[in-house]
């Protein structure tokens, strides 16, 4: 069995268990990730770019290694090979649990509970809730959802088909990590710089590729290729950028403008501000059914892309012989 089969049945059981299941409950890898990276950044840490390239190196290109190791130890066993790229597109995934939050905040906004909305928007974005009513939560919210399906579903299953069980691990390595040290708090200026240049350049296709089918999922077109044209330059980030945009213009809301997160605000440009409204909890779920459409279109694009490539290369490959 080529590379490329293993890859589609195993992105494929892996995509359909993560919307059965959910993120694992318990002994996540990606927690055990974080906990190692953590303990590597106690060692570690200076207020200085190079040591922060070093935490990156070790944390992530190990990461790779090991994933690569394993990959190698399946590579002549198609059962085995699928199942652990099965396993590892589950274990980085996360489009189920995305979608479970962003509703439990939906439902909370729309019974009119904002203490409660407030409770567990931290536990979808880092934005400080108490200074959010519920436009502002339900804003969140969808911007949220719209930067995490890049983050949390097509930027792995991109690198999943470009790089096997060793990209799916990198992937969610690296965003990781721009997660943990990546923000720009006095801590991490310097010492996270080398993890959020390299989740800029890891993110960058999964970005485009998620805004691209926002504008063919969302029902929205011709707004949402505007909204994207027109917005996403103006956002302080590359990659959040388009994604925000073309969600903001599929769903004809407008996302963006000024943000509180602990201790710092941030005014951010207006997206989609010509024809968007102001968000509200209905908006929630169409950008969680959004999410999905954008999540379960990127898998044929991925698995495509990957069969297609694959063909080329063997036929490349004949040809010489």
């Amino acid at each position: 069995m080529g590379a490329g089969r293993v890859f589609a049945y195993g992105a494929t059981a892996g995509l359909i268990a993560d919307a059965l299941l959910g993120d694992p409950r318990r002994g996540h890898p990606v927690a055990g990730f974080g906990r190692a990276a953590a303990r590597v950044e106690s060692l570690l840490w200076r207020d200085d770019r190079g040591r922060g390239a070093l935490h990156t190196l070790l944390c992530a290109g190990g990461a790779v290694g090991a994933a690569a190791l394993a990959a190698r130890a399946v590579r002549n066993r198609p059962a085995l090979a699928v199942a652990l790229t099965a396993a590892t597109t589950w274990s980085v995934v996360g489009g189920t649990s995305l979608g479970r939050e962003a509703r439990a905040i939906g439902g909370a906004l729309a019974a009119g509970d904002l203490e409660v909305a407030r409770e567990r928007l931290p536990h979808l974005c880092g934005r400080d809730p108490h200074a959010l009513d519920g436009p502002g939560i339900a804003r969140a919210v969808v911007e949220s959802v719209a930067e995490n399906t890049s983050d949390a579903v097509v930027g792995a299953l991109v690198w999943g088909a470009i790089g096997g069980v060793p990209g799916l691990v990198g992937f969610r390595a690296v965003n990781t990590l721009d997660a943990m040290v990546g923000h720009k708090s006095p801590r991490y200026r310097r010492y996270g710089w080398a993890s959020a240049r390299l989740d800029d350049a890891v993110g960058w296709p999964g970005a485009r590729l998620t805004a691209a089918l926002a504008v063919v999922g969302g029902g929205r077109p011709s707004e949402a290729v505007r909204a994207w044209k027109a917005d996403a330059h103006r956002h302080p980030s590359p990659n959040a950028g388009p994604v925000e945009a073309a969600f903001a213009g599929a769903l004809g809301v407008r996302l963006g403008g000024t943000l509180a997160y602990a201790g710092r605000v941030e005014h951010r440009p207006v997206l989609n501000g010509e024809s968007g409204r102001e968000v509200r909890s209905a908006d929630i779920e169409r950008a969680v059914r959004l999410s999905r459409r954008v999540g379960t279109l990127a898998l044929g694009v991925c698995v495509a892309g990957r069969l297609v490539a694959g063909h080329l290369v063997a036929g490349r490959n004949q040809g010489r012989a």
